[in-house]
């Protein structure tokens, strides 16, 4: 069965729908999907590159999904392999989950990129190369001996050397410029090149570039000639016989208005959005921090809705303000990744002390330290549930793919404005990055996140004094009035110190501090989510689940397996590739992580297997069997890359067969 899933995963990867012709000589194939890859050092504008081809292939209808990779450096060694930054995209004309697992086109700017990529590449994949970079000196830096362009060592593949340097100086040769400005611009000639191969729109990235060079126009021309240049040369050489076409992605998107959104971007939107439905001002209190600092950089742009950002000096201060923002009556943000969680612990604390709501947005990254800054990783889970002194619970969610993170924004506003408790998101850098298709929600659609600020008196005296008790709780959510300063009469302590319940006074009494203790876990504990549903193909009551399976809380399958965070899109290709070669797998995966859903539990132990792919040691699994004592199985992964598909189709199928 392995191999059949192999062989079915390999033949989906850019499969030839049809083809027709395309001008004289010219033979245009149909595909329903393709992966693209460019690559190149860090100054050759691969990430630039692969955004404008991303955004056309939005804008044509295809569905889509990125992988950008890219060193910590802001300036790494040219020419080295550690130098070497890439862009994946995956286009289709149907529903698709990941930036898929191996590029059918490679485009290679360099020898270091070339090296670095190829294992990547399987057989028959096309390679485009830069022959201009393939110096002996350029060579020698990353190891070759040898030309790979003459050794033979690439006879598996369909190689194009394309001498895209000089080129692109030959099409701009008109241009008052100097050599190494029209050397910059072969980023464009590439762009222009694949645009041709697979029938991309092209006025969106001319409208782009001159609108990014518009003080510049001589720059923004010289780079619009050499796109076109780019597209022309596709068009009448012979080497590039061939062109492709991929359908937009009809069936794919429900009705509705859609743009391409990464997971950062569309956390700042769900963030601003929490703030116009909670009618409150939103504050973030933010340290710049790789890889959650676009959001920062994305809400220092919306003044106009109430956003006040603050760039401290520090994760301290960042953190600080944002809690004091809460206490004012603010929808009060912080972000930041692992090291800088580390910094926040004892506000995180504070603020559950204090509680009132906070929203702490953890865009997670390979660690240990400052660790890889540019790579992913979802290993903050552990220290998200416990990294703080005392017994301080916080409830903890994480989206499942880029466009998601709206979702989980307004869902973390919920939890914190509701039941007045600082949240974790748990974002990661594959999420933040990456990006796909997003329906813009109509404004209908959106929770009402309003919440009433303490106005008076709430407790009566043995006396018949009226008062105001700080923490006098909702009978429901446990909730604490939240008091505004300046309000007449609702003058109270604060600091961290344990309260007295009710009155808020300073309190060493055990009895008390045993009380709030389990008060503030029951709060936590009694947090609405909905509860886990689960895709499984052997359910009698033919919903049909996320993925087109049918859904239910249990049925044929034995085998269940588990995600959270950003491993759903891999986990479930990989569950449609075992379907599809005719295993029997269900599917789940968790938003909430804490509080867990209630049905959770149920739904583990109705499935004699149960598969918890992480990008970590096992910490999801670790809670699963402490909470629900069962004996989940961990598969893992840490190298700062998301999971391929097809190896968990493997690990899953072994788990089916065991």
């Amino acid at each position: 069965m392995t191999s059949q899933v192999s062989a079915q995963a390999e033949q989906a990867e850019g499969a030839l729908v049809g083809d027709q012709q395309r001008g004289p000589g010219k033979e245009v194939r149909r595909l329903d999907r393709v992966i693209i890859r460019f690559a190149g050092d860090s100054g050759d504008g691969m990430q630039l590159t692969g955004d404008r081809f991303t955004s056309e292939t939005a804008s044509f209808g295809n569905d889509l999904s990125t992988l950008p990779n890219f060193p910590a450096e802001i300036r790494a060694p040219a020419g080295t392999l550690p130098g070497v930054s890439s862009f994946q995209l995956h286009f289709a004309d149907h529903d698709i989950l990941t930036p898929g697992d191996a590029p059918n086109v490679l485009v290679a700017m360099n020898p270091a990129a070339l090296k670095a990529n190829l294992q990547d590449v399987p057989r028959g994949a096309e390679i485009i190369v830069n022959t201009d970079e393939f110096t002996k000196r350029a060579m020698a830096k990353v190891g070759y001996a040898a030309s790979p362009l003459e050794d033979g060592s690439l006879e598996a593949y369909s190689v194009h050397p394309v001498p895209l340097t000089t080129l692109t100086v030959e099409a701009l040769k008109d241009f008052e410029l100097t050599r190494k400005e029209a050397e910059r611009s072969k980023n464009m000639f590439a762009l222009g090149l694949l645009s041709w191969m697979y029938h991309r729109p092209t006025e969106g990235t001319e409208t782009f570039l001159r609108s990014k060079f518009a003080k510049k126009p001589h720059l923004a021309e010289a780079n619009v000639a050499a796109f076109r240049a780019g597209w022309n040369f596709g068009e009448t050489t012979e080497d590039f016989a061939v062109s492709y076409e991929v359908q937009p992605a009809s069936s794919a998107f429900p009705p509705g208005t859609y743009r391409n959104i990464s997971g950062n971007l569309a956390l700042s939107y769900g963030l601003v959005a929490a703030s116009q439905q909670a009618d409150l001002p939103l504050f973030l209190g933010s340290y710049p921090i790789t890889p959650a600092s676009d959001i920062l950089h994305e809400l220092s742009r919306h003044k106009n809705f109430g956003v006040r950002t603050f760039q401290a000096e520090d994760e301290i201060a960042g953190i600080g303000a944002a809690l004091g923002a809460a206490f004012g009556g603010a929808l009060a943000v912080t972000t930041t990744s692992g090291p800088g969680v580390a910094l926040k612990s004892e506000t995180i604390g504070l603020a559950v002390s204090l509680e009132l709501p906070l929203l702490i947005v953890d865009i997670q990254r390979g660690g240990p330290s400052t660790g890889l800054p540019t790579k992913t990783e979802q290993a903050d889970l552990l220290q998200a549930m416990y990294g703080r002194n005392g017994e301080a619970p916080v409830p903890i969610v994480a989206p499942r793919t880029p466009a998601d993170c709206f979702d989980a924004a307004l869902d973390a506003a919920r939890i914190a404005l509701t039941y007045r408790t600082p949240v974790f998101l748990l974002s990661d850098g594959y999420l933040a990055n990456g990006s796909e298709p997003w329906r813009v929600p109509d404004l209908d659609e959106l929770p009402d996140l309003r919440v009433q600020f303490a106005g008076g008196p709430n407790h009566t005296l043995a006396d018949g004094t009226e008062v105001f008790w700080p923490y006098k709780r909702d009978p429901q959510t446990l909730a604490r009035p939240w008091a505004v300063p300046g309000t007449p009469g609702l003058e109270h302590r604060i600091g961290g110190i344990e309260k007295q319940d009710g009155t808020g006074n300073i309190s060493y009494d055990p009895a008390n501090h045993d009380f709030m203790v389990r008060t503030r876990q029951a709060k936590v504990d009694g947090i609405e989510v909905p509860d886990v549903t689960v895709d499984d193909p052997g359910a009698s009551d033919g919903a049909t689940g996320p993925d087109g399976g049918a859904c239910s809380d249990g049925g044929a399958a034995d085998t269940l397996v588990l995600g959270w965070g950003s491993t759903y899109g891999p986990i479930t290709a990989a569950v449609r590739r075992i379907r599809g070669a005719g295993g029997a797998v269900a599917q789940a995966h968790l938003r909430h992580l804490n509080p867990f859903p209630r049905n959770l539990g149920e739904v583990l132990a109705r499935y004699e297997k149960v598969v918890v792919p992480e990008m970590n040691l096992g910490q999801l699994a670790t809670l699963l069997r402490a909470e629900f004592l069962v004996d989940v199985r961990s598969h893992t992964q840490v190298s700062g890359m998301p999971f391929k598909a097809e190896e968990l189709a493997r690990v899953l199928k072994e788990a089916i067969d065991d």
